[in-house]
């Protein structure tokens, strides 16, 4: 007997209906494999999405590894450069004077509002050993201070032996944080030096510890300076330092936080206050820069900017010179 395969009757519109294939009749192609394109193994299918999920692991691991090293990187960048608010606390705002301040327009001094520094000020970053420089003591001092005052003792010796003696005092507000006796000795051994006034007899100095007086030197708080010099109509907002004769007003933050033009030379600083307002005591005026390079007259605003001149503390260089410049206002 004979096995036709029955023929496939098409319906009305022409289509033969599907037939499920039985056991051994190949099965139609797939439309994604395309006509004529034989179907892929199940095992070679299972390699294939084997290997595309390894690659896109491997992929992802090394975008992780590339994230951790610029964080890494970030990281040391951040910790090695200078952060802002590093560095000492305190600084002399633009336009400060070292010498007698002008009074702004209706505005009192006296009311000027005032923040305080911290108790001590903020320690700088750390020097490679073999850059690092000698470090001043920190001075914790109250911002405004009780104006009750220690008086140094003992009477000197003469410094100079031309011009009008000028007896002076000296007199330390409690809460600045130092000692009269040895701001006493330092103000002494300014005076002293050759450098200073009494180079060519504008004056000699002898301190005394009782009156009567020609010169005081008050060193005080920034609110008691601001409260001396408010009386003379000077403004000194918590900042500068002032001298009305026979008052010379030396503001304790100037003397222990210095100045830009001075940085770690308290000392030369501290000449330079003393220089200045010593010189308007003598009726001296502000002097300006005499020229690119050479140094700055003490009675030069010197924290007002240098103006090409050379940061100098002292009247007379070292041949005996006085120091000048073009009168300023």
């Amino acid at each position: 007997m004979s096995h036709t395969r029955p023929t496939e009757t098409p319906d009305r519109n022409g289509a033969v209906p599907y037939r499920r294939p039985t056991a051994g009749t190949p099965a139609p192609p797939s439309r994604r494999q395309g006509r004529g394109a034989p179907a892929a193994p199940p095992s070679r299918r299972r390699r294939v999405d084997r290997r595309k999920r390894r690659s896109a692991r491997s992929r992802l691991v090394r975008a992780l590894a590339v994230l951790v090293g610029a964080g890494t990187l970030a990281g040391a960048a951040w910790t090695a450069w200078p952060q802002e608010g590093a560095g000492p606390s305190a600084a002399p705002l633009p336009g400060a004077d070292d010498g007698p301040a002008e009074r702004e327009p209706g505005r009192d001094p006296a009311a000027t509002p005032r923040t305080g520094p911290p108790s001590s000020a903020p320690a700088r970053p750390a020097r490679p050993r073999s850059d690092r420089k000698p470090s001043r003591r920190q001075v914790s001092y109250v911002v405004d201070g009780p104006q009750t005052y220690t008086w140094a003792q003992g009477t000197g010796r003469r410094a100079g032996d031309r011009g009008r003696l000028i007896r002076y005092g000296v007199k330390l507000e409690d809460g600045t944080g130092l000692t009269a006796d040895a701001v006493a000795t330092e103000i002494d051994g300014i005076l002293r030096d050759p450098r200073g006034w009494t180079r060519q007899g504008a004056a000699s100095f002898q301190r005394v510890s009782s009156p009567p007086y020609d010169m005081v030197v008050h060193v005080v708080s920034p609110g008691t300076t601001d409260k001396l010099c408010g009386r003379w109509g000077l403004d000194t907002g918590g900042r500068v330092n002032c001298a009305n004769a026979p008052d010379l007003v030396v503001n304790v933050r100037r003397w222990t936080e210095l100045s830009p033009q001075y940085p770690d030379r308290p000392h030369d600083y501290h000449a330079l206050i003393i220089n200045h307002e010593v010189g308007h005591v003598l009726g001296y005026g502000h002097r300006g820069c005499p020229g690119a390079g050479e140094p700055a007259p003490a009675m030069m605003q010197q924290i007002k900017g240098l103006k090409g001149c050379r940061a100098n503390p002292w009247v007379y260089d070292a041949e005996g010179r006085f120091i000048d410049g073009p009168r300023e206002p």
